[in-house]
């Protein structure tokens, strides 16, 4: 995948130092929590571990026509 050979220390400071140019100091956090939320939601959404689709087992009521 990597062209050039694995990501080292230096590369990593140098991607975290254009981030931090780009988005700014106190953007970086909200924008980091946000990513890792997304992520987490992806990957629970991925395993089919959701809360709310307990609901999803029982039968849907159906509806008489009179």
């Amino acid at each position: 995948m990597f062209l050039l050979g694995p990501i080292g220390h230096q590369e990593l400071l140098i991607i975290l130092a254009l981030a931090l140019l780009i988005f700014g100091a106190k953007k970086l956090p909200d924008l980091g929590r946000s990513l890792g939320e997304g992520i987490k939601n992806f990957k629970k959404s991925i395993s089919g571990k959701d809360k709310n689709d307990s609901s999803s087992d029982k039968p849907a009521p159906t509806s008489k026509d009179e």
